[in-house]
């Protein structure tokens, strides 16, 4: 009896030393499992940690994948959107001139249709001069050597030298001389060289636009009113069909190119009035920064700076805008008041001002206000 008590006790001894080991084993693994977590987040802030750092900066990183993925996808899709400006422009016009320009010559007194032929063939023409000429026309970029240049900082990404209001353009992976913005329907970066070109072609394009809605307004009602009519005829059609009544006379149809008319001008109004409010605002958006002095890129800047500046009781003033007017001529390379027919109103491939690496006075500027602080 004593040896089995004594052998029972043996047993409960042995049980519970090995759960206190087990114990102990499982407490260490979780201080050590603890130690490992502190440390890699230590090692994680040490390599990430940045007095910068704010919800903006952790905004971009996590948007940085997305980011990629644009960059690649407007490279490769560059051609594609081209082709289709190029195609559905193609495609207006020649709906205008197949359907619109025959009706205006059989309707239109002899001035308006002047005044048609005049105004139509001169947008046409500068829409499709820009557009060329936005598309071949280099940016900028600046050059490779350094010694060149005075007064520049280096680009982090193509370790160049960087001029004032250069930037890096991810997609084409250059430099580029006072960029704008990458535009994927141009296939090519809005810069120095084509900016003029750029927003001359959305201004004209949205006149054009805004024209043809003008003028098809009428025929686009007339047009609608006929498809609908077209549909009720087509349902009654099916109707007669369907009830085998072989001594009734089955409702007249349209003709392939009556359907073609109404449907072309239909097509041509709504495309037409959906790129003139698309366009338009765009536009509108672009002369606001030109009127200031400023691109898409430094407009985000200033605001910043502006705002930090703002909180130090201190003023922001671009150094680089001229008064709006000054501005604008400027822009369009405006020096002498013929310009504005020459350059202006006429095709006209001049050079903007400078060469994009510094920034001083233009010939047309008559009062340079001095900044008080600069970007």
């Amino acid at each position: 009896m004593r040896s089995r008590q004594r052998m029972f006790a043996a047993v409960m001894r042995l049980l519970l030393k090995c759960l206190r080991l087990g114990r102990r084993r499982r407490f260490k693994l979780v201080r050590q499992a603890e130690q490992l977590w502190h440390y890699g987040h230590l090692c994680l802030r040490s390599l990430l940690y940045n007095s910068f750092t704010n919800g903006d900066v952790v905004l971009d990183s996590l948007f940085e994948p997305v980011y990629w993925l644009v960059d690649h996808v407007t490279r490769w899709f560059g051609v594609v959107f081209v082709a289709l400006v190029i195609g559905l422009t193609s495609s207006i016009v020649a709906i205008v001139y197949i359907c619109l320009l025959p009706l205006i010559l059989q309707t239109y007194t002899p001035a308006w249709i002047c005044w048609h032929l005049a105004y139509g063939h001169w947008n046409l023409i500068m829409i499709v001069f820009h557009y060329y000429m936005a598309i071949t026309t280099s940016p900028g970029h600046p050059p490779q050597a350094k010694d060149d240049l005075t007064g520049v900082s280096i680009c982090r990404k193509c370790i160049a030298p960087k001029p004032a209001r250069t930037h890096h353009c991810s997609i084409c992976n250059r430099c580029v001389l006072k960029m704008d913005h990458h535009c994927p329907w141009l296939n090519n970066c809005v810069g120095h060289y084509n900016h003029r070109y750029f927003f001359s072609f959305c201004l004209f394009m949205t006149m054009g636009c805004i024209y043809c809605s003008i003028s098809g307004w009428e025929m686009f009602r007339d047009a609608y009113a006929a498809i609908e009519r077209m549909k009720l005829l087509e349902k009654e059609r099916l109707q007669v069909a369907a009830n085998q009544t072989y001594y009734q006379t089955p409702p007249p149809t349209f003709s392939f190119r009556q359907r073609a008319f109404h449907k072309s001008m239909v097509y041509l109004w709504v495309l037409c009035s959906s790129v003139a409010l698309a366009l338009g605002a765009l536009t509108l958006w672009h002369a606001a920064l030109i009127t200031r002095g400023e691109t898409s890129i430094e407009r985000h800047i200033n605001k910043k700076e502006r705002q930090r500046l703002r909180k130090k009781g201190k003023i922001f003033r671009n150094p680089y805008s001229y008064g709006s007017w000054d501005n604008w001529k400027v822009f369009l390379g405006v020096d002498v008041p013929r310009h504005w027919l020459t350059r202006v109103l006429l095709p006209s491939p001049h050079l903007p001002h400078g060469t994009g690496l510094s920034w001083d006075l233009p010939p047309c500027v008559t009062k340079q206000r001095a900044p008080l602080l600069a970007i």
